[in-house]
């Protein structure tokens, strides 16, 4: 009953190494590209560093402000209240605060 096996049916039978299966590689190369993207990003940061923010940043604005056109007192809502009034006909907004 013992029936001998043939060498090559045993070699078919042995198991392939891992770097031979295709989904290895997919699971690897989601990993290997986000390192790659990581270095990348970080090359791009260090060759072109964004620009400083002065130091009277909060100063030049308000000397922008102070220098607009005179505009209608309307139009420099703050962003709350301009988005809560946007649909509200143009003599229905209230002024602002002083």
């Amino acid at each position: 009953m013992n029936t001998p096996q043939h060498p090559a049916s045993k070699a078919a039978t042995s198991p392939r190494p891992w770097w031979r299966f295709g989904h290895v590689w997919l699971l690897i190369s989601g990993p290997a590209v986000v390192v790659v993207a990581g270095f990348v990003t970080l090359w791009l940061a260090i060759r072109m560093p964004d620009p400083v923010v002065a130091d009277d940043y909060y100063k030049r604005g308000i000397e922008i402000n102070r220098s607009l056109p005179d505009v209608a007192p309307k139009a420099m809502l703050p962003a709350l209240q301009g988005r809560n009034h946007a649909a509200t006909p143009a003599q229905d907004i209230p002024e602002p605060k002083r």
